[in-house]
């Protein structure tokens, strides 16, 4: 009886400070989408700006109905053989309490269910960026489908699930370095290996319409990202997710400043477009990192990545693959360098008492990161190849090519994004004064 009596009292309660936390790092999740539709959308050309938007927006609904109906129990059920969770309690969120309680944690079920989500809608969303100013936005909502059903739910489940392989060999990502950037960096070059180059790769000039949209999109997935990050621990009650949020804020600034010297040092000027892609190449790479390492080794990480990513969108150019927006040079790129760094750089002080190979702990950890990220990346590699494959030989992938010249926006969605066509008549008609008749001239005369 003492013994129950002390599991009973030692058992979580819900912690509503900790709930509300979840739910605000939720929104901000959430958030984060439609500002990768932004950064997205102001990086293509104006034929192109709607179109992006939506790639990331249909990800909202679609991935949200697949999460309700099967996605949150394949990802987080009772783990088979390692590989997928199921738990049929959890197929369309019927059978869950208001109160029941996410397993050792103090947040309810609902609470985790819906910040997972977030994750679930954003990872194909990035994909999108690799795509853009080709792919037929009917083909692209089946795809999303598909890969979030395939690839998605699968991974997250060996990387967060209780049995995953991954989670069960000790790989170390906080907050999504293999489950969401490698597996969406990957994804996008699988895809862009099938469905080829827009026309006028590498000829026609393709340059970002509108800067101003691309700060915007970064400020509001830099801002966003702190859910991202800080909410991956599920509650504010030993600091590590402290440590994580300043550890985000730390890398991303090391990041963009060290994009932005290289981009000096290499091309001459410090851009606008080198500023927001070293942000975004510092959130990507942290967020595996983050609750491992110190916020010295946060500032390593970023400034690695800062560089090592600025270098790698221009293999673009050399190989000959056409990642419109750099996904693999940012997120699949990033996403490696992060996960790999943290077995040099895990200082033990963090999540866990793990340290990497510059903190004494050997290469244990590091094996066990290659191990994770170089199998997570095969697999939505050739996955995402496979199922862009069947698309294409069967209902299509690509626009056709008039369409693509004209612009995908017209074609597609019947809209564009900017319309100037009334702009000018209305104004000028009421601003000129009404032509005088030569008779009041003359009289005034």
């Amino acid at each position: 009886m003492a013994s129950a009596i002390t599991l009973a009292a030692d058992a979580p309660t819900l912690s509503s400070a900790n709930t509300g936390f979840m739910l605000i790092c939720s929104a901000l999740v959430m958030l984060m989408t439609p500002g990768l539709a932004f950064f997205y959308g102001g990086m293509v050309r104006v034929k192109s700006t709607l179109n992006m938007l939506m790639m990331s927006f249909i990800s909202l609904g679609i991935v949200t109905i697949l999460w309700v109906l099967y996605g949150f129990s394949l990802a987080f059920g009772t783990d088979s053989g390692s590989l997928i969770g199921w738990n049929s309690d959890w197929v369309g969120l019927s059978d869950i309490g208001l109160t029941e309680l996410w397993d050792g944690y103090t947040i309810p079920v609902f609470a985790f269910l819906v910040f997972q989500l977030m994750f679930a809608v954003i990872t194909p969303a990035l994909i999108s960026g690799a795509l853009a100013d080709r792919v037929k936005f009917s083909a692209w909502a089946l795809f999303v489908a598909l890969w979030a059903t395939v690839v998605y739910f699968p991974v997250a489940h060996w990387v967060w699930g209780a049995g995953g392989w991954a989670f069960e060999l000790g790989v170390i990502d906080f907050a999504g370095g293999t489950a969401v950037h490698i597996n969406a960096g990957a994804a996008a070059l699988g895809v862009i290996l099938v469905i080829g180059k827009r026309v006028g790769f590498k000829k026609d000039p393709m340059r970002p319409h509108s800067l101003p949209l691309v700060m915007l999109g970064a400020g509001l997935l830099w801002f966003g990202w702190f859910g991202f990050n800080a909410g991956s621990w599920l509650g504010n009650d030993d600091g590590v997710g402290a440590l994580m949020f300043v550890n985000t804020q730390v890398a991303t600034a090391a990041a963009m400043l060290a994009w932005l010297i290289y981009e000096k040092i290499r091309h001459g000027a410090f851009t606008t477009l080198g500023a927001a892609s070293g942000a975004v190449a510092g959130l990507v790479a942290i967020t595996p990192a983050g609750g491992a390492v110190s916020p010295l080794g946060a500032i390593a990480v970023g400034a690695i990545a800062g560089v090592l990513c600025a270098m790698a969108v221009g293999l673009k150019y050399k190989f000959g693959y056409d990642d419109s927006l750099d996904v693999v040079g940012v997120h699949l790129v990033g996403g490696v360098l992060g996960s790999l760094l943290i077995g040099f750089f895990a200082s033990g002080k963090g999540q866990s008492d793990v340290k990497g190979l510059f903190y004494g702990g050997g290469l244990d950890q590091l094996w066990k990161q290659c191990a994770g990220v170089f199998a997570i990346l095969a697999y939505s590699l050739i996955a995402s190849a496979i199922l862009a494959f069947l698309l294409d030989k069967t209902i299509g992938m690509r626009v056709p090519e008039d369409d693509e010249v004209a612009g995908i926006d017209q074609a597609e969605h019947a809209e564009t994004a900017y319309d100037f066509s009334g702009a000018g008549g209305g104004a000028r008609s009421t601003a000129l004064p009404a032509p005088v008749p030569d008779t009041a001239k003359k009289v005034d005369a």
